[in-house]
């Protein structure tokens, strides 16, 4: 709680990595609800900007590297839940 923390996120791909290149980032709350999307990424970072991690998540990834990671800035426990990392490079998924 309070310190910044990173969700890493690694992934290979067989295809070479373009612009097509997208990450986006979903989020379920602990209770239970529906999936929101909180990040995107192609070719720059599109962080949401509503919901409860408006201002509050960077990206600190580096695609060349296989590495879609974010950080969530003053985290708190309300923001407990499932965060899933999905990447696609076309043609690979």
């Amino acid at each position: 709680v309070g310190e910044q923390v990173t969700l890493k996120c690694s992934f290979k791909s067989s295809s070479p990595i373009t612009e097509s290149l997208t990450v986006d980032w979903t989020y379920r709350p602990l209770t239970g609800g529906p999936m929101e999307t909180v990040f995107h990424y192609q070719s720059v970072a599109y962080p949401t900007t509503v919901g409860k991690f408006k201002d509050r998540i960077s990206w600190v990834g580096n695609v060349a590297k296989g590495d879609a990671s974010i950080a969530i800035q003053s985290p708190v426990m309300s923001d407990n839940g499932t965060f899933i990392c999905s990447v696609k490079n076309p043609p690979d998924v």
